[in-house]
């Protein structure tokens, strides 16, 4: 039986048949590092726990270095760094304080305003139909607002100090490119009412005039910076904030001037400018009991609303920053100071031929008129210059000198308004070796003071003779009127004795009763006053041809003086422009509406 190929044998065959040790060394052969991994290791197990454990030791103490860096060194100065990055220096903005008038009107306020842009690239419509819509709103015409949203894409100005009720309606009609960034405007409901007293706050929120510019610290609020925290995205959190945040007073500064009087006052006086076509005037009512100022009107005038639109001159007020020569309103106090010296008596009399001769001047009445023989009643009731002279002539110039500077000449007004200038007089030298300085002194002229300090020393005759401060600044009141501060102001100076001062202001009740003051009558009540038609001071020196001040000063009631009230009118036009024609009836007008507003009883019964 034959075999099968495929089981053939080879063992015979030389060729295909290997040894065993040749076999293994040619495996050995091919695979040589197959072979030699297979051999068992025997690595040091000691060795590498130690470096393992030291590799851990080393990290170990690299981190408690690096913990012990981070929290012990440099602890305090990361701790201060995340709490920057955590907390936030906040100054919350608070509005200006409001300040209102002694009856409570308000005079000045913050109120919201908005800024607005249009960006024409984000309108839902076209830049006609937004321009229709807006047009009527912002008093702007369509076709001038088309015209802007076609020339710019984006940042148009639209209104940089727009009302809130206008912005609500803006807000309403819900338009896709406008933006609106609000913020506070100071706002003067009252206009150009008080104007001269109040003031302005330019663009920057500072005072420039006025009462917003001397009295900034009162109207601004005391808010102090404080710390908030902030979430991760910058978000400030409000339960972190502080106790009480943020929170500003409601106190408002109050002012003396009764907005009442101020309108009657500045409608009447620019009746008489108006009539008598004059450059400026003024008036002041003022309480001489405090010094408390009532009214004080000057004209011409501007709207604090729009103070960029105004003569900056009419930025300061006249009566506290300008100088003039108060001519005959000056007399009663020069009556005073020789009373209080001595050196006449009520009933004295004296000759007025019309005319003096001092050195080498000649000194002459107002149109040249004379008067014979008159007490000191009928000097102040004519306006003698002839007899005025005669009466300070009795007085030693040196003593004259010293009672000018008691009542402050040479000086300025300590009161709250801003800006004020120091009266002028002649070195005493001078006063002294030259007689027509006292004689020119004793009718008002050759020296100059402001027209509140004329107040001021008119004061002194209504008050029994102090010397008041002049303000205008009540102080802090809350929302109930309870008074929270008073600003300190100097002790009032006693001048002249309470009889000497009785006794001239029941003489200057002559000339309103018989004098040049009888336009200033009241039926019922006993007022004082005095005229004073002034020549007008040239700034080179001597007068100016044809120009004067007219003025009248009033004291009310004659029984029981108490109020002041001066009125001048610079430059009036015409031949019958005196005092007594001009200023009178605008004292009398204003006495009116302050006897109706405090309640003041007649002095007599009034003949129906």
């Amino acid at each position: 039986m034959q075999k099968s190929p495929g089981r053939r044998k080879f063992r015979n065959s030389p060729k295909a048949e290997f040894p065993k040790r040749q076999r293994r060394k040619t495996i050995r052969g091919f695979f040589p590092s197959f072979t030699s991994n297979m051999q068992p290791q025997t690595p040091n197990i000691k060795t590498r726990l130690f470096l393992a454990w030291g590799v851990l030791i080393a990290a170990g103490m690299g981190l408690a270095f690096n913990l012990y860096n981070l929290q012990i060194i440099r602890g305090p100065k990361l701790t201060q760094r995340a709490r920057n990055q955590q907390m936030v220096n906040l100054r919350p903005f608070v509005p200006r304080r409001k300040m209102i008038a002694r009856n409570g009107d308000v005079l000045a306020i913050d109120r919201p305003v908005y800024t607005v842009y249009a960006h024409p690239k984000l309108f839902g419509k076209s830049n006609q139909q937004m321009a229709k819509q807006l047009a009527p709103i912002v008093d702007k015409e369509a076709a001038e607002l088309a015209n802007k949203f076609e020339s710019k894409k984006s940042g148009i100005l639209l209104a940089s100090a727009m009302p809130e009720e206008i912005a609500d309606q803006i807000i309403s009609l819900r338009l896709n490119g406008l933006e609106l960034i609000p913020k506070y405007s100071r706002f003067y409901p009252q206009q150009d009412l008080v104007a001269e007293v109040v003031g302005y706050v330019n663009v920057d929120r500072r005072g420039q005039a006025g009462v917003e510019y001397s009295q900034e610290k009162l109207l601004e609020r005391p808010m102090q910076t404080v710390r908030l925290s902030k979430s991760g995205n910058g978000m400030l959190m409000p339960d972190h904030a502080p106790d009480g945040f943020p929170h500003s007073d409601n106190l408002q500064l109050q002012l003396t001037i009764d907005s009442r009087l101020q309108r009657t006052a500045r409608t009447v006086l620019k009746e008489q400018m108006d009539k008598y076509r004059a450059k400026r005037g003024a008036v002041i009512v003022m309480d001489a009991w405090d010094g408390s100022l009532l009214s004080l009107v000057c004209l011409p005038t501007y709207n604090p609303n729009e103070y960029s639109k105004a003569d900056i001159s009419l930025f300061k007020n006249w009566t506290v920053a300008d100088l003039y020569e108060p001519g005959s309103t000056f007399k009663p106090l020069n009556v005073a100071i020789a009373l209080e010296n001595g050196i006449i008596k009520p009933d004295d009399v004296f000759n007025d031929p019309g005319y003096i001769q001092v050195g080498d001047r000649t000194i002459k009445n107002s149109e040249n008129k004379s008067y014979g023989r008159i007490n000191i009643a009928q000097i102040l009731q004519h306006s003698s210059n002839i007899g005025m002279v005669q009466i300070m002539q009795r007085l030693q110039p040196s003593v004259y000198y010293s009672w000018l500077e008691r009542l402050g000449l040479g000086q300025s007004v300590a009161t709250d308004l801003p800006f004020v200038v120091s009266s002028q007089l002649k070195s005493q030298d001078k006063f002294i070796a030259t007689p027509i300085e006292p004689a020119t002194t004793s009718f008002g002229q050759g020296f100059s003071l402001t027209p509140l300090q004329l107040v001021q020393m008119e004061g002194a005759l209504a008050n029994g003779g102090k010397l008041v401060t002049p303000y205008v600044v009540k102080g802090l009141v809350d929302s109930k009127d309870q008074i929270h501060y008073t600003p300190t102001r100097p002790a009032p100076r006693q001048i002249f004795s309470s009889a000497t001062t009785q006794r001239v202001v029941e003489m200057m009740e002559t000339v309103v009763a018989d004098g040049s003051g009888k336009a200033s009558k009241i039926p019922g009540y006993r007022i004082a006053g005095k005229t004073g038609t002034a020549q007008k001071a040239s700034s080179s020196g001597g007068y100016i041809s044809g120009a004067k001040i007219t003025s009248f000063v009033g004291i009310l009631p004659v029984e029981a003086p108490r109020y002041v009230v001066l009125a001048l009118v610079d430059e009036p036009q015409g031949e019958n422009a005196f005092g007594g024609t001009v200023a009178a009836p605008i004292v009398k007008a204003v006495m009116e509406t302050l006897i109706t507003i405090e309640q003041i009883p007649p002095s007599q019964p009034i003949n129906q």
